[in-house]
């Protein structure tokens, strides 16, 4: 049962980094766009692709949170009283996002929509950074399993930044592979899609670069997510850089569809492979699924939750899904 519990959080983990990571990176190329001028064309194409699903991304971040909070209560515990600086700034971070992005659409000054803007933008790189640098943090046994740990070294360390940087590239380069997709659907922009496909490709290139640096970070700093990663992970890593890289091959096709695909099986896959490899700890190191499980008639109830869930929220998102993607919510983003 603790097994099935743990998958059950993964798939929201999964489900948030793809969905929630494309919507980050999202701001990463409005912040880098430029100017006002210069700027216009890609910021008018990035509100269009996150505006009517940015708000329902965050549906995975809650649904993470109550499965690990009810779940695997010490966990939850060790977590937040360790890394409460890094989740701070995170949650600070989407509020601020989702305040400078939608007081940008209504504001009419133009001094003020470049604040708006800029706090919408760079709160979308402090946010998966510091969900990163959690990643890493927990990846590398830094969180202990009585909680109350560093409150700074437990993410801010190389394995934690490597986290965060690595989260941050991630991000851009799965935003760029949508957005270049969504240039060519519904109304056809050759421009754009060439803007955001050389994009895509950048980030590409630097989320390669990141991840061999990773390699001597993680077998220094991390060595047993290093040894987990190379020997049981190493097929879904595998699987992940084939998936990243058929997605920029596919852009230049102009196919809309296949390119997310695969850039989201790409960004699924490595995520996996951290769980894979951390398996069967939750902390990293230490503090094992059963350790930290919840009695079983707990899960029980959570298992039924997470299944009627399925049932309920899962087609309405798939709805919402769809009907952006046919253009159908124009009106209400």
């Amino acid at each position: 049962m603790t097994d099935a519990i743990g998958v059950i959080l993964f798939i929201g983990v999964i489900a948030y980094a793809v969905f929630g990571g494309a919507d980050f990176g999202a701001g990463f190329w409005d912040l880098t766009a430029g100017g006002a001028e210069r700027g216009s064309a890609p910021r008018s194409l990035i509100d269009r692709s996150i505006g009517p699903v940015w708000e329902a991304n965050h549906t995975w971040l809650i649904y993470c949170l109550v499965v690990l909070w009810t779940g695997f209560p010490p966990a939850f515990a060790a977590i937040t009283t360790t890394l409460y600086i890094p989740l701070g700034l995170a949650a600070l971070g989407i509020v601020l996002r989702g305040s400078g992005f939608a007081f940008r659409k209504v504001t009419l000054r133009t001094a003020q929509q470049r604040l708006t803007g800029v706090i919408f933008a760079v709160s979308s790189v402090l946010t998966p950074f510091c969900f990163g640098g959690i990643a890493g943090a927990v990846a590398s046994g830094r969180v202990p399993s009585a909680g109350g740990g560093a409150p700074l070294s437990s993410w801010l360390n190389p394995t934690g930044v490597l986290g965060g940087v690595l989260a941050v590239v991630v991000c851009a380069y799965l935003a760029a592979v949508f957005l270049s997709s969504a240039a060519m659907h519904p109304y056809p922009d050759e421009a754009l899609h060439l803007y955001f496909r050389r994009r895509a490709l950048a980030a590409g290139i630097a989320v390669g670069i990141v991840c061999l640096a990773g390699v001597f970070v993680l077998h220094v700093d991390a060595p047993r997510l290093f040894h987990q990663l190379s020997t049981r992970g190493l097929a879904l890593l595998v699987v992940s850089a084939a998936a990243g890289l058929a997605a920029l091959a596919t852009l230049k096709a102009r196919r809309a569809r296949l390119p997310r695909s695969l850039a989201s099986l790409a960004v699924a896959t490595v995520i996996a492979g951290w769980g894979v490899a951390q398996y069967p700890y939750l902390l990293g190191t230490h503090l094992s699924l059963t350790q930290a499980a919840a009695p079983d008639s707990t899960l029980w109830v959570l298992v039924a939750v997470a299944c009627t869930a399925a049932v309920l929220i899962a087609p309405s998102l798939a709805a919402l899904y769809v009907m952006h993607e046919r253009d159908r919510l124009t009106s209400s983003a």
